[in-house]
C-alpha cells in the first residue's frame, strides 16, 4: 500500500483551520487543508510520497488552490510545485525553525499581486521593413551582395545580414519593451522579464502590484492599447500568486521531487 504524504502549496497567516474542499492535486478529490504553527500554515493537501506525475494539470491545480487562497488571506507566499512533505510534524518542525522568515515575508508581501503583460506585434512585415530602414550596416551588406558572384561568399554575407537582422530584432524588442514597462513604473513595486515566444512577441513581463491597484493598471492598459492601436496587441492577466518574485526552497531537499 502506497504511504500519503502532504503536497504543499503556500504558506499563509492564520489563526484558524482553512478548508478550501476536495481540489488537490493528482485528481483524487484529496481535500485541502492547513497545518499550522503558533498562527502559521502551509496549506496542503493528501498525495502519495512515492509518484507524483508533472503534467499540466496537476500545475493547473496547484495553481488554481493558491488562487483559492489569495480570494481570502491578504499575504500568500507560494511554494514550488511539486514539494511534498511526509508527515505533518515535518511542516510544523518546518514552520518552527523558519518562524521569523516566513513572517517577515509574509508581511513584506502582503496586498501584492502578480500581474502578467504580453505584448505582440501584428506585422512582422512591418517590423522588418523597420529594421531594413533603421540599420546602415544591412545596407552595405545589401550593397556588396550585388558585387559578389561567389556562391560561398554569397553565403556567408547572407548569413552575416540575418545574424544582423536578428541581433536588431531583439534590441528592438527589448527597447519596445522598455516603453512599456516606463508607462507601469509609477504603479507597480516591481517587474521581472520573461522569456518570449516566437518572433512577433516582443515582450512577456511580470509586474508586482498591490492588490488595491486593479483600476489603475486596466487604465494604463487602455491607454497602452490606444497608443499601439496599429502596431500591437497586448494580453494581460487577472491577479495571480507572486510566482515571479519568490522562490522559496522548503528543506529538507528529499520533499522535493
Amino acid at each position: 500500500m502506497q504511504r500519503d504524504g502532504k503536497y504543499i502549496y503556500c504558506i499563509i497567516a492564520s489563526d484558524y483551520d482553512v478548508n478550501l474542499g476536495a481540489i488537490g492535486v493528482g485528481g483524487r478529490g484529496d481535500l485541502v487543508s492547513t497545518i499550522g504553527f503558533d498562527g502559521l500554515c502551509m496549506v496542503v493537501s493528501d498525495h502519495p510520497l512515492s509518484r507524483f506525475v508533472v503534467n499540466p494539470e496537476n500545475m493547473l491545480a496547484h495553481q488554481n488552490v493558491i488562487e483559492e487562497v489569495m480570494k481570502e488571506f491578504r499575504s500568500v507566499l507560494p511554494i514550488r510545485f511539486g514539494t511534498i512533505a511526509a508527515t505533518p510534524d515535518e511542516i510544523r518542525n518546518l514552520l518552527n525553525r523558519r518562524y521569523s522568515e516566513f513572517m517577515e515575508l509574509l508581511k513584506q508581501f502582503e496586498n501584492k499581486v502578480e500581474l502578467n503583460v504580453r505584448g505582440t506585434w501584428k506585422s512582422m512585415v512591418q517590423i522588418y521593413q523597420e529594421i531594413d530602414h533603421e540599420n546602415v550596416e544591412l545596407h552595405n551588406i545589401k550593397a556588396e551582395l550585388e558585387k559578389i558572384d561567389d556562391k560561398d561568399k554569397r553565403k556567408l554575407k547572407i548569413m552575416e545580414a540575418g545574424n544582423l537582422v536578428e541581433h536588431a530584432l531583439i534590441k528592438k524588442k527589448q527597447q519596445e519593451t522598455e516603453e512599456i514597462i516606463d508607462a507601469f513604473r509609477r504603479s507597480v513595486f516591481e517587474f521581472k522579464l520573461n522569456k518570449t515566444n516566437g518572433e512577433a512577441m516582443f515582450m512577456n513581463t511580470a509586474f508586482l502590484v498591490n492588490s488595491g491597484r486593479d483600476i489603475e493598471f486596466d487604465n494604463i492598459m487602455a491607454d497602452l492599447g490606444n497608443k499601439y492601436e496599429d502596431r500591437s496587441d497586448f494580453v494581460y492577466t487577472a491577479q495571480l500568486p507572486i510566482f515571479n518574485f519568490i522562490d522559496l526552497k522548503i528543506f529538507p531537499e528529499k520533499w522535493e521531487l
